[in-house]
């Protein structure tokens, strides 16, 4: 069997690869769907939503998302559940006793998995970066959730030698507490500006500061002035105190790049969820073939009690999977761990266990 020629048999296990992968999206689909209105319906009638954004600005921005979170386990259910059926009628016994090797069988899986992941590709990094902006209007229309959130303790860089601080801030008032403004030369501290709060005032594009104090070094002398309220025109734009909560998932990879990098060079230190972010939106489609061959593995197996016992496995070893990332993001965050280690270990991992799975299953 040549491995540049694709088969009939080949274009058989891709079809029923993708479609059985179609089939368990559209029956989870609908059930999902059909609980969550269930548990939202009463929403929808408080907020009166139209019917129409309903499906459109809400379900068709969800189900995306939805789809793409969980292409893993939808990918591994739809090889379990064919694969399976092939070895309960000894097809893939047939199959290799042809002459067709274990390692040629695989050939057309990965072609599906590649297939599916490059869709996984796309839909994180261009499709649900759109969506989650129209989930996220749907919400601030009927739901009254502010797009922005508060934020504390944020320093930033906001010129060659200039840097600010605030401790809080309030984006329904655009009004932070406990700032203060620096800037430095060659000698240290040569100015320095604290205030209780600081507001920003749209109508005339300027900062307000109450209750402040100035402090200017010139050498060894030092000029103090306080005060109650002090209008300024600070370099400041607005957006470098507020972030978006979960601000990545409405960015598309060039766009988180970028982030990271103007943040960086604010001198901002809370950029790892992003950083997570930007490695996992690469990794993960290679999830999909990984399992895709785990799935094989597991399934090619003739087993007496048929196909429950491998759709079983393939769930615990799937739902393992994503808990192992979640954890490793958790670790990327908050634990001090690399975010591209992160984001890459639950594939290498995986890939072990599937070079292991594929030695040792019957060719």
């Amino acid at each position: 069997m040549k491995w540049n020629k694709l088969t009939i048999l080949d274009f058989y296990i891709i079809r029923k690869f993708l479609g059985s992968f179609i089939t368990v999206i559209a029956l989870i689909i609908v059930i999902v769907v059909v609980v969550d209105v269930a548990e939202n319906i009463q929403g929808f009638l408080d907020n009166k939503v139209p019917v129409k954004d309903i499906i459109i600005g809400y379900y068709f921005n969800f189900i995306p998302y939805f789809v793409n979170l969980f292409s893993p386990l939808f990918t591994f259910v739809a090889v379990i559940y064919f694969t399976s059926k092939l070895s309960r009628n000894s097809e893939i016994i047939a199959i290799l006793n042809a002459g067709m090797s274990f390692y040629r069988l695989m050939l057309p899986y990965i072609i599906s998995a590649i297939f599916i992941g490059i869709l996984s590709f796309y839909l994180t990094n261009f499709l649900i970066p759109k969506t989650q902006q129209g989930i996220m209007e749907y919400k601030e229309k009927y739901m009254s959730i502010q797009r922005r959130s508060k934020e504390v303790d944020n320093h930033i860089k906001t010129g060659q030698n200039t840097y600010a601080y605030i401790h809080y801030w309030d984006n329904v008032n655009n009004l932070g507490y406990n700032f203060w403004y620096e800037f430095m030369d060659e000698n240290g501290v040569h100015y320095k500006l604290r205030s209780q709060t600081i507001q920003w005032d749209s109508t005339s594009n300027s900062w307000i500061l109450n209750n402040y104090i100035q402090r200017k070094f010139d050498g060894v002398k030092e000029t103090m002035e306080f005060g109650e309220r002090k209008d300024t025109l600070l370099k400041i734009n607005i957006d470098d105190f507020i972030w978006v909560k979960e601000g990545y998932t409405m960015m598309n990879y060039s766009e988180i790049r970028k982030y990271i990098k103007e943040e960086k060079e604010k001198g901002s230190v809370d950029i790892r969820t992003y950083e997570f972010e930007k490695h996992r939106r690469l990794a993960f489609p290679f999830a999909t073939i990984i399992l895709s061959i785990v799935g094989l593995c597991v399934s090619s197996r003739k087993s007496r009690q048929g196909v429950g016992l491998h759709l079983l496995l393939g769930l615990l070893i799937t739902f393992s999977f994503i808990m192992l990332l979640q954890i490793s993001q958790v670790f990327a965050i908050y634990g001090g761990f690399s975010p591209a280690w992160a984001a890459w270990t639950p594939n290498i991992i995986y890939t072990l266990l599937c070079i292991v799975l594929v030695k040792q299953t019957p060719k």
